[in-house]
């Protein structure tokens, strides 16, 4: 038991997360360098570029099927072990990255010094806000110009509706940047732009020494006292246990593409961050230190190699250690399956493992067994919670313009829809099937599949719809009355759950006041 505990207390599993652009990719790669797994930064970039860069996405798109990968990626950093998961930013994808953070511990969160907080980092931070997810935020790209750090931070409290605590602090910006006083280990990093090394750090335990006018010249040294003592009246004390329970953020400043505020930022994350916390499940909840393994299945890669059709099925690793080739229950099926090559993904090498522990993240070869929320567990029948489908922003009726391979199109639906591609509702006004997405993307993306994978030809229908909500209630007249009164849009979901399908935002508030005894819910977990 000893060995799992120490295991536990090493890991740290986090996403980085932010609206596209803001330099998530840059960062991961620096980390990666300062954790050995590259040694030249700009080695995971080669592996990435395909990934981001337009031209070559739309196509690995078509290839890979849905999901511009999330990637996973383990290194270790003095004694921890660090799972990154980089996620998309794309907003087509964002079901993918909403998925991915119910598996991490917690969250680092990018924002651009120059645009501040975008849409898409309000609404991932909605979601670290529904399962009080611990985050870090780091402002990125100050050696380019861009806002006063001091409306950085309002603007991260106002929109991300969360306290801050700035641990490390611009010396100027732009042109005139001369590197970040670190708060949180009182010493000071001079900036000398490079994007491959390390830069210099100058032990200052008090910035009223006379050693800090000689570094960065008085008129700045006399702007960071004055900084200083403001956000030491303004902001809180950092409090550890805020930040664990998702109440306060740390703030650190830098520049990601020329590795500045970095390893401050990594340094004081491996420090500060949890190790794997207690998941619920349905019928309990489970530490990661108990003996028995359990994990769930977050995110699966459908066709990853289109020569071989081969899935592969991400586990988060909840408790207990996981074992290659040992008898694992799948609770939804019942049966028992044995795993002779589990991967793991050391930056972007994937590599067979014999052991995993709660916190690490392994890919399971898949033949069509799994689906997005299963439980693997030593025996026990346990269901996680937590992977909510979103409320969707598209809509379209899906037509079969082939019908003799109406059974292919079915089939080719309900295996991408149990992948989380999109979502299918039937609308219980004339029996045809409607899928919702979050991008017009995935539009492009099923029909493409439905073509190539199962040989099945669709159509688009145009449908003109606002909002998708679940919808529930304790006095069952009034849900016979409200579906009696809006019938024609009314559908059901895969689970077969009741949906109404709002056609623009003044008919869903008019519903909303009309019918007080209805609950109206925008995911689909409630």
């Amino acid at each position: 038991m000893s060995t799992l505990t120490e295991e536990i207390g090493k890991r740290r599993t986090f996403a980085i997360i932010s609206h596209p652009d803001a330099g998530k990719t840059t960062l991961t790669e620096k980390l990666l360098l300062f954790g050995g797994a590259i040694h030249v930064a700009g080695a995971v970039k080669s592996n990435k570029i395909k990934k981001t860069a337009t031209s070559d996405w739309m196509e690995i798109e078509k290839q890979r099927g849905i999901s511009v990968a999330t990637s996973v990626m383990g290194f270790n950093y003095g004694d921890y072990k660090i799972n990154i998961l980089d996620t998309p930013g794309h907003q087509d994808f964002a079901e993918d990255t909403y998925r991915t953070l119910t598996a991490v511990d917690s969250v680092i969160i990018v924002v651009d010094v120059a645009k501040g907080v975008e849409m898409q980092t309000r609404k991932l931070m909605e979601v670290c806000r529904m399962r009080n997810t611990p985050v870090i935020v780091f402002v990125n790209k100050l050696d380019r110009e861009g806002r006063d750090p001091f409306d950085i931070l309002d603007e991260l409290e106002s929109e991300l509706k969360i306290s801050v605590r700035p641990l490390s602090w611009p010396i100027n910006i732009g042109q005139h940047f001369k590197g970040v006083y670190n708060i949180y280990e009182r010493n000071l990093n001079l900036f000398t732009p490079n994007k491959q090394v390390v830069t210099e750090r100058v032990e200052l335990k008090d910035v009223n020494s006379p050693d800090l006018d000689n570094y960065v010249g008085e008129a700045d040294a006399a702007k960071l006292r004055n900084d200083l003592e403001l956000i030491e009246g303004v902001y809180p004390e950092f409090d550890q246990n805020e930040y664990l329970a998702g109440k306060l953020a740390p703030v650190f400043f830098g520049s990601a593409l020329n590795m500045f505020g970095v390893k401050e930022l990594l340094d004081c994350f491996v420090q500060i961050a949890p190790s794997p916390k207690p998941v619920q499940a349905q019928e309990r909840i489970v530490r990661p230190d108990e003996e028995a393994f359990s994990g769930f299945v977050f995110k699966i890669h459908a066709n990853m190699d289109p020569n071989h059709r081969s899935c592969i099925a991400f586990v988060k690793v909840c408790s207990g250690e996981f074992e290659r080739n040992a008898n694992y229950k799948h609770v939804r099926s019942g049966k028992m399956m044995r795993f002779s090559s589990p991967t793991a993904f050391m930056a972007q090498k994937k590599s067979i493992v014999d052991e995993a522990y709660p916190g690490d993240i392994v890919g399971l070869p898949d033949t069509g067994n799994f689906k997005i929320g299963d439980t693997l567990t030593a025996g026990e029948d346990l269901h996680f919670k937590g992977l909510p489908s979103f409320s969707p922003e598209m809509f379209k009726y899906i037509e079969n313009t082939d019908p003799m391979k109406t059974k292919q199109l079915n089939k080719g639906i309900d295996q991408l829809m149990d992948e989380g591609v999109a979502q299918l509702f039937i609308n219980q006004f004339n029996g045809r099937k409607i899928i919702g997405t979050v991008g017009q993307l995935q539009f492009e993306v099923i029909q493409y599949r439905l073509l190539n994978e199962y040989g099945a030809q669709c159509r688009w229908e145009p449908i003109s719809l606002y909002k998708a909500c679940w919808i529930e209630s304790d006095d069952a007249d009034a849900l016979e009355a409200f579906k009696k009164r809006k019938h024609q849009f009314m559908a059901l979901d895969k689970e077969g759950r009741d949906v109404f399908l709002a056609d623009s935002n003044y008919v869903l508030q008019m519903a909303q006041t009309d019918f007080p005894k209805i609950r109206f819910h925008f995911t689909s977990e409630f």
